[in-house]
């Protein structure tokens, strides 16, 4: 019942009047311009459905709710893979707020497997964009922080900075998210000049 009232208050809640026209049995087309209209007019709902769900997920992890996230990015993987393919660029970003969300509530063990398809994807696409691996990064980032791993997320956080300043410029706000989890952890570490260093450049 409670997981229940979760996914009802994380996701279906938002979603129940457009999983009808997607999950709901299809019309039969009688010629190939009607056929193709319906195909992209499933194609549509699809989409508008990753988009809430996923939108909706991240707007609880930003809140600080992330167990009632975890069912949003769920349903917005799930219609991803529909859509997109398993092996699709298009999962990392709901993988890695999977992991974000994982991490969140402390189960470490299934956020890592959340970053491990993220990672696999990544590798298996050779243009993959820097805008993406920055974020990649900067999940494992994060990951490496909730472990303990404060070198291991040092090297993903610089990584982070190297690729979002290729994409975006020195003094973008992307590239200031990773500074200050750099700080912080420089903060933690007692290297208070350079974590003093770090907020002023955010």
């Amino acid at each position: 019942v409670s997981h229940q009232r979760t996914d009802w208050i994380s996701i279906h809640s938002h979603i129940c009047h457009l999983l009808i026209p997607v999950l709901g049995p299809q019309p039969c087309f009688h010629s190939e311009k009607e056929r193709k209209h319906g195909k992209e007019q499933l194609l549509r709902r699809q989409e508008s459905l990753i988009a809430v769900a996923f939108s909706t997920a991240q707007g609880f992890v930003w809140a600080g709710k992330p167990l009632e996230a975890i069912p949003a990015a769920l349903q917005a993987l799930r219609f991803s893979s529909q859509v997109f393919g398993s092996g699709s660029l298009q999962l990392v970003p709901i993988y890695l707020l999977l992991a974000e969300a994982s991490t969140g509530i402390g189960r470490l063990r299934q956020a890592a497997k959340y970053l491990s398809q993220a990672q696999w994807i990544v590798l298996q696409t050779p243009d993959c964009s820097a805008a993406l691996q920055s974020k990649l990064h900067r999940g494992l980032g994060l990951f490496a922080i909730a472990e303990g791993n404060l070198d291991q997320a040092l090297y993903h956080l610089a990584n982070d900075v190297y690729l979002a300043t290729s994409v975006f410029g020195l003094n973008s706000v992307e590239v200031s998210g990773a500074y200050f989890n750099m700080a912080n952890i420089f903060f933690q570490q007692n290297k208070r000049d350079t974590a003093n260093s770090l907020y002023t450049e955010v």
